[in-house]
């Protein structure tokens, strides 16, 4: 790959050019962006930045070509997997599972987002609207929330009441014991974020004419009622991680360090051909992703 078919890298550059002094020349006599990086150190230009976006999207390249890899694997065996992204609002969900799936061959994945449930849907089991969109055999699902809306969304934001509160939190280790017991492989994401960070994120969104349609009310309310999102966060964490179906936490104040690790706990749950012979890192930083347990600091509280 050439080092001009990165925008942001050309970006950075003629930045550089204009304060320290990259020539026509330079541009023409480099082929790679490793060569104009490598020059860049030459110089004495700081490209700090550049070779941050560099590594990342290197990364990330790599880990979505092992998706494509997992994706083949999880087809040919018939597998049925199921993978849950919660968290407070703009923790990155979506970016995470934008990452995880433009590359993917879309006959056997889909992402599931609900939206609220139906009049019919209301008076029916809860469970069975998620039923409906669980993965068929060869297929990976990706969930954007899930379940889980129940156990900390809802009855923060009062679209529950206690009794089905109550109900949900009895039935749902059961339902994916079940599901377990069945073979289909349930992955439960919890990106988790600071506070300052959410209102960083919101402020971003309210100020980006393109992201402000992600504002929502419930948003509005995510800082207001901080407190109560934590303690119905941790009854659900203390009471729906089992052996069978962990929560797993992800650091995701960096956005592009939650998608980079997130990636590769997932990988790390198979073992598919050719995985030993990747050229990245397929092992998630244990810094950044753990399983839940209770003693454990979380961000956040």
């Amino acid at each position: 790959m050439t080092w001009n078919s990165n925008p942001g890298l050309i970006r950075s550059c003629m930045n550089a050019e204009k304060t320290k002094g990259f020539t026509a020349a330079d541009f023409a006599s480099v082929k790679t962006r490793t060569d104009l990086l490598n020059l860049s150190h030459i110089r004495g230009i700081n490209l700090r930045k550049a070779e941050r976006n560099l590594r990342y999207e290197t990364e990330l390249v790599q880990l979505q070509a092992e998706l494509v890899t997992l994706q083949k694997y999880i087809n040919k065996n018939g597998l049925r997997v199921a993978v849950l992204f919660e968290g407070r609002d703009a923790a990155g969900k979506g970016g995470a599972i934008k990452r995880f799936t433009e590359h993917l061959n879309p006959r056997t994945m889909r992402l599931v987002a609900l939206p609220k449930p139906t009049e019919v849907e209301r008076g029916q089991w809860y469970f069975r609207r998620y039923i409906k969109v669980l993965p068929n055999p060869g297929e990976i699902v990706f969930f954007d929330r899930s379940w889980y809306n129940r156990a900390v969304v809802e009855p923060v934001m009062g679209f529950c009441n206690a009794e089905q509160y109550r109900a949900f939190m009895n039935q749902v280790s059961e339902f994916e014991h079940m599901l377990f017991e069945d073979g289909v492989m349930v992955i439960k994401f919890w990106f988790s974020i600071s506070k300052q960070e959410q209102q960083r994120r919101f402020n971003a969104r309210l100020d980006n004419p393109l992201k402000r349609w992600k504002f929502s009310p419930v948003d509005e309310k995510g800082q207001e009622l901080w407190d109560k999102y934590t303690y119905y966060k941790q009854q659900m964490f203390s009471r729906t991680h089992t052996p069978f179906c962990p929560w797993v936490i992800v650091e995701a104040n960096s956005k592009r360090t939650a998608r980079l690790e997130s990636i590769r706990y997932v990988l790390s749950q198979f073992e598919y051909p050719g995985k030993s012979k990747s050229r990245g890192v397929v092992l998630p930083d244990p810094n950044k992703v753990t399983r839940f347990y209770r003693g454990m600091e979380q961000t956040d509280v």
